[in-house]
């Protein structure tokens, strides 16, 4: 009883005990701040921009297509208006870094994925945007562009992730 009572005595104490103290001046500089997205979520699209460093897009599985010009220090959105935002993939044309492509529906399997409705391409970095096909895509994991044709883009189009009925697993069908 007493090695019990000795044993929660130290556990209560131990934090007083070991506490470390440190002189506050050296972090009166520092300020907490939100570096943003301010929306969270899973993300399979992320792109540079060659030649323009601090600008950079993600596209979130299911929050859309975001830009960032000071290396991620702050996000601007650039889909909320669309009728999408299940991102999958994105590319920037190195001859045009203005014409960005994105493909939408996420291609990492699991349990809830989101899926989309084909490609949307921008050509003014990000401010509106047009579908440009593979409507009945549902999911695509990768997009590259013609290094010289911005016009000729390659996509990895999974298709329909779910589509075939999953059947039950019993013992006796092994």
């Amino acid at each position: 009883m007493l090695r019990r009572f000795a044993v929660l005595v130290f556990i209560l104490l131990a934090p007083a005990l070991f506490a470390q103290t440190y002189n506050q001046a050296l972090f009166s500089g520092m300020k907490w701040r939100g570096i943003g997205p301010y929306r969270g979520g899973r993300v399979l699209a992320v792109t540079g921009v060659s030649g323009e460093p601090g600008v950079y897009y993600f596209g979130a599985v299911a929050g859309g297509v975001w830009k960032t010009t000071n290396s991620g220090a702050t996000w601007k959105p650039l889909t909320d208006k669309e009728p999408f935002d299940s991102i999958g993939a994105i590319a920037v044309a190195d001859s045009d870094h203005n014409m960005i492509y994105a493909g939408t529906g996420e291609a990492c399997i699991r349990g809830n994925i989101t899926y989309g409705t084909g490609v949307y391409k921008s050509v003014d970095s990000g401010r509106s945007w047009t579908h440009v096909g593979l409507t009945d895509s549902r999911h695509i994991g990768a997009i590259i562009v013609h290094p010289t044709n911005p016009s000729i883009v390659y996509v990895a189009a999974f298709g329909h992730a779910l589509r075939f009925q999953r059947r039950a697993w019993h013992p006796s069908h092994h």
